[in-house]
């Protein structure tokens, strides 16, 4: 009979602590020490029957097996031993020095499952063939399983007589072979199809090795920044795996986009400056290089939060996270990456439970928690929202900063210190001394590298066309390429690569000889401004000029849909109050909003402007409106000044009010006074009588 030796990797966790125990008799009987060595002795170690350097190997064996022998049974049974001797200690020391801890292995505890003689090859395939239908089919109850089990005997093996057990048999053996079955359908079927060489772990040693992706809902209502409406934001976090860090975090009003991820990971490349109001308890804490060298090369003083270039990500198959333009900044930063599998939230386990620990520590304090279930839900946690979107991400910095990165982690320690005091904070600290940090700031331009990319021709006298806009009609910058191929082959030869932001589409960029230029929208006027608008009101400005058939040759046709659409007459169904204007205002606020992140994330060598109220959207329409009807006005009046027109009683031929009694000659009219039209007075001519 042929077998293999089992391994430690097959044995139960209770058999590891048995295992553990043995070893540890084991080794004190070797060496004196229950780690094996003096340089890890315990207290108290070695014990005066166990001194190598005072006792023969003989004496420590004979004093273990006197020790072993006054155990308690419960003892004992912990061990797994029911009595052992000094030629019992030799044979566990020959079979751990030829197979190591796995020599200690009792076999009767762990060997090869007997089986069931009331389960035959018949029944076995039968629970086989109904397991894997369980799998496709809608979940289903152990005593419709054991009639299916009855129905595949039957139709499979009719010329047999095949006895099937009982269904507390069948149910036995099913959650012996199959596992108690507790788990979601969806999730246990996904799981299935998954190879078994996907479910290696990795273990992270150091910080930047795996950084861990992922966005939710925030479950506290807060106001928008430009209407005071209450909306809900959604928060995405990128987790170090090693240190637990936190190391950048981001709001979005809307669901998250990849320009959103991809603006992420340029954060996690970036150190984060100091806030107002920061004291230098969270300034940069760590040790081995000099705050002062971090803010210079930052620019300004530094918040204690560890910034590096990440190895891997591990994200999941939402839509902002599996996409072509997240695979092109991954190749960009140089990040592997690392999805997860689907329908398996266990696969970032710790992501979720940092946000559990938001929500616990700090969430939940906060005016306007919606709480985690409907049916825990408060009166009306909008009325309760009393933050603005601006004021809970400067909450959330402040909170991680302060509070997250010096939190200790009870349940998360090092293997070199498993019992030992740590926060990501200690634990980024120990490996930057250990192994360095690699004080590399990304340049400004990471930013537009970092923006979706678009390939088109440059035309001579409309610039290019991306996203269904035309951009850089007039911008000098476009001059050299006006009408020229660009020197590029392949799928996209001959075309122009073009980064444009999706919050802000304004205008494009494009890069020539190494330097970044803007490219304005042609529809913008020459003076004055537009309301920053974002890819989606591109697309509802194309369809309302489809639908009212206009098409225009040039963007600056565009305009007035634009800003007809931005400016939209409030009638019944959207007066204040109504879930109409509140949709249609939290919508307008998430744009500018969108937008607002933009400019912060474009680089600008400028001075930052002082900060200055933020005007209404309402009057920033109008006042845009006006200017744009003041530009036609001009363009219309230009030149001589216009005369006015004739008065519509200039034209009219003089002739009688009333008839006269008899017909006058020229030489007549000449000799009578003429009256107020020409005419003498009815008196006059005919008398009184």
């Amino acid at each position: 009979m042929t077998g293999q030796q089992f391994g430690l990797d097959g044995l139960p966790e209770g058999e590891r602590d048995r295992l553990r125990l043995r070893l540890e008799h084991l080794l004190e009987v070797e060496t004196g020490f229950r780690s094996g060595s003096r340089y890890w002795a315990r207290p108290g170690e070695p014990r005066a029957a166990y001194d190598p350097a005072v006792t023969t190997l003989t004496g420590r064996r004979r004093a273990k097996a006197a020790e072993l022998g006054a155990l308690s049974q419960q003892e004992m049974r912990q061990l797994g031993w029911s009595g052992v001797g000094e030629r019992t200690l030799g044979r566990m020391a020959a079979a751990y020095r030829d197979l190591g801890p796995a020599g200690l292995i009792d076999g009767r505890r762990v060997g090869a499952p007997r089986g069931r003689r009331s389960i035959g090859p018949e029944v076995e395939e039968a629970m086989r063939a109904v397991h894997e239908q369980c799998l496709l089919r809608s979940r289903i109850s152990m005593a419709s399983r054991e009639r299916l089990i009855h129905q595949y005997v039957r139709e499979t093996f009719p010329d047999r007589n095949v006895r099937v057990p009982h269904r507390t048999t069948l149910a036995r053996v099913w959650r012996e072979w199959f596992g108690p079955g507790g788990g979601r359908q969806r999730y246990v079927r996904s799981a299935a199809a998954v190879p078994a060489s996907a479910g290696v772990a990795v273990v992270a040693s150091r910080p930047g090795q795996v950084v861990v992706l992922d966005s939710t809902p925030l479950p506290v209502k807060v106001l928008d920044n430009v209407f005071g409406t209450p909306i809900t934001v959604h928060l995405t976090i990128a987790l170090d795996a090693y240190t637990h860090s936190i190391v950048a975090f981001r709001l979005t009003p809307v669901a998250e986009s990849s320009v959103e991820v991809a603006m992420l990971l340029r954060d996690v490349l970036s150190p984060l400056p100091m806030r107002p109001g920061w004291g230098e308890v969270m300034a940069w804490p760590y040790p081995g290089v000099p705050a002062a060298l971090v803010a210079d090369l930052a620019g300004g003083p530094v918040a204690g939060l560890p910034f590096f270039t990440p190895e891997a990500i591990t994200v999941d198959h939402g839509a902002a996270f599996k996409n072509h333009h997240l695979v092109e900044v991954a190749r960009t930063l140089g990040v592997d990456v690392l999805p997860a599998r689907a329908m398996r939230p266990t696969d970032k386990a710790a992501c979720e439970r940092a946000f559990a620990a938001i929500q616990s520590l700090l969430l939940e304090l906060v005016p306007g928690w919606r709480g985690i279930d409907v049916a825990d839900r408060g009166a009306d946690p909008e009325a309760d929202a009393a933050w603005t979107v601006a004021e809970m991400e400067h909450l959330l910095a402040s909170w991680i900063v302060a509070v997250w990165q010096n939190r200790r982690l009870d349940q998360h320690a090092p293997a070199w210190d498993p019992s030992g005091r740590h926060s990501p904070n200690t634990l980024f600290a120990a490996a930057a001394a250990r192994d360095g940090i690699a004080l590399e700031i990304p340049p400004p331009e990471l930013y537009y590298k970092l923006l979706p990319v678009h390939f088109a021709k440059v035309d001579a006298r409309r610039g290019v066309k991306v996203g269904g806009l035309w951009y850089g009609a007039h911008s000098p910058a476009l001059d050299p390429c006006r009408g020229v191929p660009a020197p590029r082959g392949g799928r996209h030869a001959g075309k122009w690569a073009v980064r444009r932001d999706p919050r802000d589409c304004r205008q494009v960029f494009i890069e020539l000889d190494g330097t970044w230029h803007p490219l304005p929208w042609n529809g913008l006027p020459p003076e004055g401004t537009v309301p920053a608008f974002g890819d989606v009101r591109i697309s509802e400005v194309l369809k309302e000029a489809a639908r009212t058939g206009l098409r225009p040759r040039t963007d600056a046709e565009l305009l007035p849909v634009l800003l007809d659409l931005l400016a939209e007459v409030t009638p019944v169904e959207g007066w204040p109050g109504r879930p109409e204007a509140r949709k249609r205002a939290a919508a307008r606020a998430r744009e500018l909003a969108r937008a607002r992140a933009a400019a912060l994330d474009r680089p600008d060598d400028r001075p930052p402007p002082a900060p200055v109220a933020q005007p209404a959207p309402v009057r920033e329409v109008a006042d845009a409106i006006t200017a744009d009807r003041a530009r036609r006005r001009r363009a219309a009046t230009s030149g001589s000044r216009p005369v006015p027109a004739a008065r519509l009683g200039d034209g009219l031929t003089p002739r009688p009010l009333y008839p006269t009694a008899r017909p006058q000659s020229r030489t007549d009219l000449d000799e009578v006074p003429p009256g107020r039209d020409g005419t003498e007075s009815i008196e006059d001519e005919g008398g009184t009588g």
